[in-house]
């Protein structure tokens, strides 16, 4: 029986994807501290600390597919210890008492906590290579459809005309603001920890900068400037950071039901053959993959601030609170890559109906360009008495049923001031989209650099 929606076989795919849960198993995640006692070892032997042969036995043995997780997993339930039972496997793999150099010098949280930085280090390249592929999508969406109009939205009703390019390129632009977050943060986060026990280095002798700055770039990460342990702001930041990201992507989502709702039927995401919205009414298309990414958009947003909660710790180092990212992180990660995966599909096969888009303009029946007549009228009998005009007009049209037109004309003042022409060219919703078109251009140039 499942645990949960990350390993449950009919839910796992709406909140991750197979490429991260590959990342953050167990294998991969016991293996990482392989990687981190092996390179210490070889590094410990370069500076003469530890003997070259232990070291290249140490090396060679520190390999997940040569120990038995389940036994390792059994044998921390027992002694309730995370790594030791990890780190007796390889020494009792390892020939002649080499296996006692093992582990020479850190502590538990050194391993552990940079084991899990080379996890996210490795979720980070598919993160960015998904926040591209979405930024394309998302690109050539604002290119196609920037001088597309339809109707814009405030307050949940119809405001004024826009173009869904405009639309599109906002949420493009959000998009590369993450991606430049996520690039900005790199140096700052993805550091190792080769501190000790309590961070002072003690236990690896007056050669601890060296070897650390040498162990560091073996594993690819870079050297903190002092002990982490009691600071975990890096790691909340990440989380933080994903969570942000995941807004976006949720927000996108959750517009996208919105513009599917039966009554606008503007957008939707794509529908493949086979697909059932209902057990009881086969009509149904129902925005499935969106209302997936709006529900774990919503637990990743929680999970933030659970990470929040643990940078409170207490002196050099505290367990409830490392025990708390045990749980928060690898969760975020997972469901960060299942809403990049989930958008990225719908994104990429956006369906777009332009010319329901159309037909919405003329809904109202014309109030849509009332801000457009009153500066029309502006010219004539001045700002404020047009303001008057056309909202007595507008009262009169929508208590009554009539268009905007015939109210407007009923009207004196304003019949006197406009023509029939003029005010027909007036109330033309699609030559009255301002400068979307433009500004989508200008988005578009300032975006090709970061989506090569």
């Amino acid at each position: 029986m499942a645990s949960g929606v990350f390993d449950d076989a009919l839910l796992k795919h709406l909140w991750s994807t197979d490429e991260l849960r590959a990342i953050f198993s167990d294998a991969n995640r016991v293996q990482k501290w392989y990687d981190f006692e092996a390179a210490l070892a070889l590094e410990q032997a370069e500076l003469g600390i530890i003997p070259r042969a232990a070291a290249q036995e140490i090396a060679a043995r520190a390999k997940v597919a040569n120990v038995d997780i389940e036994a390792i997993a059994a044998e921390i339930r027992r002694i309730k210890h995370p790594l030791v039972p990890a780190l007796k496997a390889v020494e009792q793999l390892c020939k002649d008492g080499r296996g006692e150099y093992i582990h020479f010098g850190p502590t538990t949280q050194d391993v552990l906590d940079t084991g899990t930085m080379m996890q996210m280090r490795e979720a980070h390249a598919i993160y960015l290579r998904d926040v591209k592929a979405i930024g394309r999508a998302l690109y050539r969406l604002a290119e196609t459809h920037k001088a597309t109009p339809m109707a814009g939205r405030s307050h949940g009703v119809q405001a004024l005309p826009i173009t869904f390019g405009h639309k599109v390129a906002i949420w493009l632009s959000e998009m590369g603001r993450n991606h430049q977050r996520l690039r900005d943060l790199e140096p700052r986060v993805f550091v190792g920890g080769m501190v000790g026990a309590v961070g002072t280095q003690a236990s690896y002798g007056p050669q601890a900068p060296e070897l650390e700055r040498r162990l560091m770039k073996r594993l690819g990460l870079g050297v903190a400037d002092i002990n982490w342990q009691p600071a975990r702001d890096r790691f909340a930041e990440y989380v933080c950071v994903l969570a942000i990201l995941g807004q976006t992507l949720g927000k996108i989502a959750n517009e996208i039901v919105n513009l599917e709702h039966t009554e606008i039927a503007e957008v939707f995401e794509p529908f493949s053959e086979g697909k059932v919205g209902s057990s009881t009414m086969p009509h149904k298309r129902n925005p499935s993959s969106c209302e997936a990414a709006v529900g774990v958009s919503r637990a990743l947003r929680y999970n933030a601030a659970f990470m929040l909660e643990c940078m409170v710790i207490e002196h050099e180092r505290d367990g409830s609170a490392w025990r708390g990212e045990w749980k928060a992180l690898p969760e975020s990660c997972l469901m960060a890559g299942g809403l990049l995966a989930t958008m990225k599909y719908v994104l990429s096969g956006l369906v777009v109906d332009a010319e329901r888009m159309r037909r919405n303009l003329d809904l109202l029946g014309g109030f849509l360009l009332s801000e457009r007549v009153m500066f029309a009228l502006s010219d004539k009998v001045g700002k404020q008495t047009a303001h008057e005009l056309v909202y007595e007009a507008s009262m009169h049209g929508i208590e009554r049923g009539i268009r905007f037109e015939q109210a407007l004309m009923q009207d004196p003042r304003v019949a006197a001031a406009l023509s029939p022409d003029a005010l027909r060219a007036a109330l033309d919703p699609a030559t009255y989209v301002g400068l979307a078109p433009q500004i989508v251009d200008k988005v578009l140039a300032e975006t090709s650099g970061w989506l090569d």
